[in-house]
């Protein structure tokens, strides 16, 4: 039985609504190609920044997209809704979710993943891998993604852009990009049947986001370890 008037649930109770709100207002468009221009105003968190060290093939690039045009104000209380893909060798990786045990890991052109509005993109620092040895990881890499282990709270696209990164970089994403799926699995620790019901609940609105029949997607090879 829920205690009453805990303060921490009611915390969470609130973050977990404003969840499943921005996640609502994702529907109508779902499976409607971004434009390029549109969303792409800067929040304090996010900066375009590039390199002239003569490695700008080799650089590595955190791109970010909206989910929902709340995040135009949700971002100023340091939170919101966001997909992820890294951009490496002139190609974009992400992660979605989908039905199979296959591969859930995809490629696109860079700033441009259907469905969502770009933002921004944050270098992330430089690989040391040639354009076939980050093919080769990129495709290994797949076995440990598939599209139906997709989970809107424990691994997400961001959950994948944060994994990619650390492995060719060294370095993290940004932590408010991921930061509401943090705060929900920080709830659930201390409520764990009412946030497995609410998270249940996101899944529904957050499943096969990504993954929709469109011929700008491509899914990456998997290449059993």
């Amino acid at each position: 039985m829920r205690p009453r008037n805990n303060p921490f649930l009611q915390l969470k109770g609130f973050f977990s609504f404003l969840l499943h709100l921005l996640l609502q207002s994702v529907l109508p468009n779902r499976y409607k190609r971004s434009k390029m221009g549109v969303g792409n105003t800067l929040s304090p968190n996010c900066s375009i920044i590039g390199t002239n060290d003569g490695f700008i093939d080799r650089e590595v690039f955190l791109n970010v997209y909206d989910l929902t045009p709340l995040n135009s104000y949700s971002i100023w209380l340091g939170f919101g809704v966001f997909h992820t893909g890294i951009e490496v060798y002139g190609m974009e990786y992400g992660f979605g979710a989908h039905d199979y045990s296959i591969s859930g890991v995809f490629e696109v052109e860079p700033k441009s993943c259907p469905g969502f509005s770009y933002r921004c993109s944050i270098s992330l620092g430089h690989l040391s891998m040639s354009a076939s040895e980050f093919r080769e990881f990129i495709e290994a890499m797949a076995s440990d993604y598939h599209g139906d282990t997709y989970h809107l709270i424990s691994k997400n696209c961001n959950h994948f852009s944060d994994d990619i990164s650390q492995r060719i970089t060294g370095k993290r994403i940004p932590g408010w990009v991921n930061r509401l799926a943090k705060i929900e699995d920080y709830g659930s620790d201390s409520a764990s049947t009412s946030s497995s019901h609410e998270a249940s609940e996101n899944d529904e609105v957050d499943h096969r986001v990504l993954l929709s029949p469109a011929t700008e997607i491509v899914l990456i090879r998997e290449v059993p370890r």
